[in-house]
């Protein structure tokens, strides 16, 4: 397997245990949004399960837990004595993941901003203004 790429940060998890989201399922999460996004790649090589561990100060079992659900998915494979890497295999989420994860996503969202004291419209004002700044970015 191909270690990432130099042009690329190396990824980083990070879990929020305040945001009622499990922990495993936050590593699914950052895995697929990682994939999604290019920031990791088929080769990539992930954390050990106990360097995983460690590193998020979680329960060994609860990293286990999360790759194995992205093997049985075929996101990961893993090669007993080197390691576990994102498989090369191009993988599409059906719809309803997709809107799951959309759900999931705009929920934390509106709840973190409501908890710092914004409203759902001044959220939505500001996601306005990002697209239109991104759209701006690639003309």
């Amino acid at each position: 397997m191909s270690p990432p790429s130099s042009k690329r940060k190396p990824f980083q998890f990070r879990l929020d245990l305040s945001s009622g989201v499990p922990a495993y399922r936050q590593i699914i999460d950052q895995v697929l949004g990682g994939i999604s996004a290019r920031s990791l790649a088929g080769g990539d090589r992930l954390p050990t399960v106990r360097q995983l561990a460690v590193d998020l100060s979680i329960n060994p079992n609860t990293v286990i837990r999360a790759y194995r659900e992205l093997e049985i998915r075929g996101m990961l494979e893993t090669q007993q004595g080197t390691g576990t890497f994102i498989s090369n295999k191009k993988i599409e989420r059906d719809e309803a993941e997709r809107q799951r994860r959309l759900d999931q996503l705009a929920g934390e969202l509106a709840a973190r901003a409501g908890s710092a004291g914004f409203t759902i419209g001044e959220l939505i004002e500001r996601l306005t203004e990002i697209q239109g700044e991104a759209a701006q970015k690639r003309r």
